[in-house]
């Protein structure tokens, strides 16, 4: 197979764990071709624009980016890079798998959780929220359709009949919210008829929280709004040991951008030091879009052999003595043999 991908580094350590993760790539021997674009502080540095409608064009193209972390500025006058691609691409699902590697600071093992996350409504509209003039009153609109609602649970069951996944959970909080969460409820409800051979369960929100800690293992697949998935999706992650081994998925029909979850850390940028594992997990998933599914899993398989067998090599993070370069090495060497 022969696939040319965007590939958008990404600021801070992205540029480094990008690099990293290419390598892994390219002992793959995938086929993957990359057509490198800016996007972020990068991008704002050398084009005035922290999306430029180049690095849009592009991935549109290739239908297919892999993007490293990207540092929106604080203050007023721009907006989210993140919710910018999701909602120009119609990127509606957000995937984030929660899965137990050896050496990581957890206090769960063999943890394998999937969230599915509606991304492009609920209560992260831009509009509808307002300020009074006294400063005193702030108001947020939360849009819940039957139209996005549906798309992604039924994104959420073809999945788990995809992988042979045996549970789906909605959760909601339709006790409370009874209009928008109310209609995302009835909404999972009339769609997991549809999948007998799944077991479905609705949970409400905070219940959610306090049974994935208590025990996580009852959970397989979580499919839910907005809000709540970016708030439960890195829950998960604190249960295999943070952000650092958190990949995300954005479906969309007409494009798909993996990416790592964690931010930029402009603290350690390039000092070697980070931690590639969750663009690597990133291009693992995207292998698997790309129906690679045998090169997706080596990588996972890598990650897991290198954490085990050579400590001396894995990142600081990680509990290791190695480098963003050396964790590379022993990847590469492992996908390899």
């Amino acid at each position: 197979m022969s696939k040319t991908i965007a590939v958008i580094p990404g600021d801070g350590i992205g540029p480094e764990i990008m690099n990293a993760t290419l390598r892994v790539l390219d002992a793959l021997d995938c086929g993957l071709s990359y057509d490198h674009v800016d996007a972020g502080m990068i991008a704002l540095d050398k084009h005035g624009d922290l999306l430029p409608a180049a690095t849009l064009g592009t991935i549109a193209r290739h239908s297919v980016a892999l993007k490293g972390p990207l540092t929106t500025p604080i203050g007023g006058g721009f907006s989210s890079i993140n919710v910018q691609l999701r909602r120009h691409f119609d990127l509606y699902a957000n995937v984030r798998p929660a899965i137990s590697f050896p050496g990581t600071r957890s206090r769960f093992d063999n943890i394998d959780i999937i969230t599915v996350r509606e991304n492009t409504e609920g209560a992260y509209l831009a509009e509808g929220q307002t300020l009074s003039e006294d400063g005193e009153t702030a108001l947020s609109s939360i849009r819940v359709t039957r139209s996005g609602s549906e798309r992604i649970v039924r994104y959420a069951f073809e999945m788990a009949r995809s992988k042979g996944r045996k549970k789906v959970t909605a959760v909601h909080k339709a006790n409370i919210i009874k209009t928008s969460s109310g209609l995302f409820l009835d909404v999972a409800r009339e769609i997991a008829k549809e999948y007998p051979e799944i077991e479905f369960q609705e949970m409400i929100v905070d219940n959610t929280c306090m049974q994935l800690v208590m025990n996580p293992y009852q959970f397989d697949v979580i499919v839910t709004t907005n809000l709540f998935g970016d708030i439960l999706s890195d829950l998960c992650a604190g249960l295999v040991g943070g952000l650092g081994l958190a990949p995300g998925a954005n479906i969309g029909k007409d494009a798909s951008i993996f990416e790592a979850v964690h931010g930029s850390a402009p603290d350690i940028a390039g000092k070697n030091i980070a931690n590639p594992c969750a663009l690597l997990l990133a291009a693992a998933d995207m292998l698997d879009h790309l129906e690679m599914t045998e090169k997706g899993t080596r990588i996972r398989r890598a990650i897991r052999s290198v954490l085990e067998n050579a400590r001396e090599q894995v990142t600081p993070d990680m509990g290791g003595s190695g480098t963003t370069e050396s964790f590379a090495d022993a990847l590469v060497a492992e996908v390899s043999r």
